[in-house]
């Protein structure tokens, strides 16, 4: 086991999230692998501390007022083979790592995610989703705390997954591993397909400024809503209202693509909310659409 060090007092987020935004946590504290989120979390339960779960920090925003109680960071861990196709990966290990893992190993079936920040609980968590693949077609089960400190394993049929969701977006358990199917393949072979995930992403993506990834979900449930030839994405919905390239303080809506929010230096949460608020406003007037946000909001939003 490591030992997860000592808890730090208001601890600066923003260099933590792919963002860069945000105020500081009143604790912030690392854990590199199961045993030790099960300790900390047992640490704060007993104090009554409240704790909020940090992956590799992309999308989510951090209020600009912070984070209060603790903040737990899964960062690192280990990745193991549990049978000839399956994969047991700790959580706090980064989704681009497990597929250096995986093509090393001559194992296929994660290749596609190249290129997709953050980490495996961040994945599993919104149910991760790259050209209409979701996670959960290759999740099979995984290893859950609850908060009253609970350990359980979990089937994939049993983790509430659905676009952009999973059990864990409101039972408030964390996840500590997952198990990944793969198959055995050549590693020439998932290399290139991983090389041309990465190419397509570098070509679509403001991947050269810090952002959030996608902002809002694409309103799959509203397609019927719109009018011919205008596609069901986020994106274009903001691209057809004009509102590509727009500013507010530091932040703006990316030119490369319209469901991207950068940071171009200073940028604040406040910043962040109102270009939210505006996209939002915006497409609901013109096509009758409510966007929902796929970023996850950490701390106290009230008034922004």
């Amino acid at each position: 086991m490591n030992h997860p060090i000592a808890p730090r007092l208001n601890a600066a987020l923003a260099p933590l999230t792919t963002f860069g935004i945000g105020g500081p946590a009143d604790l912030l504290v690392d854990a590199a692998c199961p045993e030790d989120v099960i300790a900390v979390c047992g640490r704060f339960r007993a104090e009554g501390t409240p704790v909020t779960f940090l992956g590799g920090g992309s999308n989510v925003l951090v209020s600009d007022r912070g984070v209060r109680g603790a903040v737990v960071r899964l960062h690192g861990g280990r990745i193991s083979l549990q049978g000839p196709d399956v994969v047991r990966v700790d959580a706090g290990v980064t989704v681009n790592g497990f597929v250096r893992w995986c093509i090393a190993h001559g194992l296929g079936g994660f290749e596609a995610w190249a290129g997709t920040p953050g980490t495996l609980g961040g994945a599993v968590y919104g149910n991760a989703h790259f050209q209409g693949r979701l996670l959960s077609e290759v999740v099979t089960r995984a290893g859950l705390l609850s908060r009253s400190g609970e350990l359980l394993e979990e089937p994939v049929e049993r983790l509430g997954f659905a676009y952009d969701v999973s059990r864990l977006q409101t039972t408030g358990e964390a996840l500590l591993w997952v198990e990944i199917r793969v198959h055995q393949d050549d590693p020439a072979v998932l290399r290139r397909t991983a090389k041309e995930s990465l190419t397509f992403r570098k070509r679509t993506q403001p991947l050269a400024q810090p952002s959030a990834g996608c902002i809002f979900q694409n309103p799959e449930a509203e397609r019927p809503l719109l009018p011919e030839g205008v596609p069901c994405s986020a994106g274009a919905l903001i691209d057809r209202v004009g509102l590509k390239g727009e500013r507010r303080g530091g932040a703006r809506i990316s030119p490369v693509h319209a469901n991207f929010f950068v940071n171009e230096g200073g940028a604040t949460a406040r910043d962040v909310s109102g270009l939210i608020d505006e996209a939002r406003r915006r497409v609901r007037e013109t096509f009758g659409i409510g966007l929902r946000e796929e970023i996850v909001r950490l701390g106290d939003f009230s008034g922004t």
